[in-house]
C-alpha cells in the first residue's frame, strides 16, 4: 500500500467534505487539487475517484438527518410519514430536469463544458449572482420556512437551477441550489437543508454510475484510496454541514460569493500561465 496516494486521497476527502456544501464549486477545487496533487493511478480510476468520494459526503445527510428522511414509522402511527413521502416526491421532481439532460447528453456537456473556461466563468458569474440577490433580499422575508411548505412549483425551479449546475460545472451544485431556493422565496436554512436532501438521490446515482462503468476490479491500493476519500470526507461533511447551518442562521451568503470570484480568478490565471 502506498501511504504517499492514501494521504493524497485523504486530502481529497477533506477538499470533497468542505466543498461539497459550502456552495463554492467542489469542481473548481477539485480542478486545482487534481493539478498538485495528482494521484498515481490510472486516468479510468482517477475520473471515477473524483465522483465517488461523493458517497462519503452524501452518507453524512443520511446519517444527520436519518430521521427526517426515512418515509416509514411504527405502526401504531400507520406506517407510512405523509409529509416525509410528500417531500421525497418533491425531491423527485427537483431532480427531473438534470436527471434527463443528463441521461441524453451527459457526454456532450462534458465534451463541450468540462474545461477550466467553463469553470472560471461559472465561479465568477454565480459569485456575482449571490451578492446581488442578497443585496436584494435584505428587505424581503422568505416566503417558506420549512421543507414541509416548499410547493411544487417551487421545488420545480429550484430542480432548473440544479440543471444549469449540471451543464456547467464550477457552478456548483449546492451554490445553484441553495441560490435557487432563495429567488423563489425560501429561508437561508430552508434552502440549505432542501440541497442537502436534493443531493442524495442525484450524487448516489452519478457515483453509482461511475462505479459500474469503472466496474468493482480494484486492486488494494485503488480501494484503500477509495475508502479513504470517502471516510475522510464523511467526517468533513458531518462538520462542514454543521458550521453551515450554524452560520446562515445569523449571516447570509455574500461571502461566499467573494470567495467564488477570487477563486474564479485563481482558476483562471493558473490555467493561462500553466498553459
Amino acid at each position: 500500500m502506498d501511504m504517499i496516494e492514501i494521504l493524497k486521497a485523504a486530502l481529497f476527502g477533506i477538499i470533497e467534505g468542505i466543498t461539497e456544501w459550502l456552495p463554492i464549486s467542489s469542481t473548481g477545487h477539485m480542478i486545482l487539487a487534481d493539478e498538485f496533487l495528482r494521484l498515481n493511478v490510472s486516468s479510468e480510476f482517477r475520473e471515477m475517484f473524483l465522483v465517488v468520494i461523493q458517497l462519503g459526503a452524501i452518507l453524512a445527510v443520511v446519517v444527520m438527518f436519518w430521521r427526517r428522511l426515512w418515509p416509514f414509522t411504527t405502526p401504531g402511527k400507520g406506517w407510512i410519514k405523509q409529509d416525509t413521502f410528500l417531500m421525497w416526491f418533491k425531491i423527485l421532481v427537483a431532480c427531473i430536469p438534470a436527471a434527463v439532460v443528463g441521461v441524453l447528453f451527459d457526454d456532450k456537456i462534458n465534451e463541450l463544458f468540462y474545461n477550466y473556461w467553463t469553470v472560471a466563468a461559472a465561479l465568477i458569474i454565480f459569485g456575482i449572482l449571490f451578492i446581488v440577490i442578497e443585496n436584494r433580499n435584505k428587505t424581503l422575508r422568505p416566503k417558506i420556512n420549512s421543507i414541509s411548505s416548499i410547493t411544487w412549483k417551487a421545488a420545480f425551479l429550484v430542480g432548473i437551477f440544479q440543471l444549469i449546475a449540471a451543464v456547467f460545472p464550477g457552478t456548483s451544485r449546492s451554490g445553484a441550489t441553495i441560490l435557487g431556493g432563495i429567488v423563489v422565496g425560501m429561508s437561508r436554512v430552508t434552502a440549505a437543508e432542501f440541497t442537502f436532501f436534493l443531493a442524495v438521490p442525484v450524487m448516489l446515482g452519478a457515483s453509482l454510475l461511475k462505479l459500474v462503468k469503472f466496474g468493482f476490479d480494484f486492486t488494494p491500493n485503488e480501494a484503500a484510496i477509495l475508502l479513504t476519500g470517502m471516510a475522510v470526507a464523511f467526517v468533513v461533511s458531518v462538520l462542514v454541514i454543521k458550521f453551515l447551518l450554524s452560520y446562515i442562521r445569523k449571516h447570509d451568503f455574500k461571502i461566499f460569493g467573494w470567495y467564488r470570484i477570487l477563486l474564479g480568478a485563481l482558476v483562471l490565471g493558473y490555467f493561462l500561465i500553466a498553459h
